[in-house]
This record gives structure tokens, C-alpha cells and sequence, in this order.
């Protein structure tokens, strides 16, 4: 199914003609043309990548540490509370 034509970023592949005639017959086997099969193909498993390294992992110890203080949060300092009642920025 083709795409209608928008602004895009171009990105080149230098394949041997063996491997783009694989592509191109499984795309043609999807009704895509050859980006749409590679882009549905790539996409999810680098968004998948993204996401994973983006994520915080934290150990057992650590969240436990996050829970406590976000259960018992300790007091802000007095020069934030005087900047906050102020409306000032701290410098």
C-alpha cells in the first residue's frame, strides 16, 4: 500500500542486490513497498531499544530507600521555604 508523499528524512542502505531482492519480494508478499517493510520491520525493535535503555533499574535496597522517603519525605531547608514563601528563584 503506498504512503502518501509528506516531508521526510531520507536515510540510505547499501545492500547486495541478493538481500534486496529478499526484501523486496517480502515486502511485495505484504502489499508494501520496500520502506513500509522495513519500517514496520526496524521500528518496533528500536523503539522496544529506546525504551529499555531509558529505563532505571533500581536494586531491591534502592527501592526500598525511594519508598521510605516518599513515604516519609524529610523537611525541605529553611532557605527553600523562605525563597517559596517569597516567590523568589534560588541562585
Amino acid at each position: 500500500m503506498p504512503r502518501p508523499h509528506t516531508e521526510t528524512g531520507r536515510v540510505e542502505l547499501r545492500l547486495r542486490p541478493e538481500d534486496k531482492a529478499t526484501l523486496t519480494r517480502a515486502a511485495s508478499l505484504r502489499r508494501l513497498d520496500l520502506t513500509g517493510y522495513i519500517l514496520g520491520a526496524v521500528l518496533p525493535k528500536a523503539a522496544a531499544e529506546v525504551a529499555e535503555a531509558e529505563r532505571l533499574t533500581l536494586s531491591e535496597r534502592d527501592s526500598m530507600r525511594v519508598l521510605a522517603l516518599l513515604e516519609n519525605p524529610p523537611a525541605a531547608p529553611d532557605r527553600l521555604v523562605r525563597v517559596a514563601k517569597a516567590g523568589l528563584t534560588l541562585r
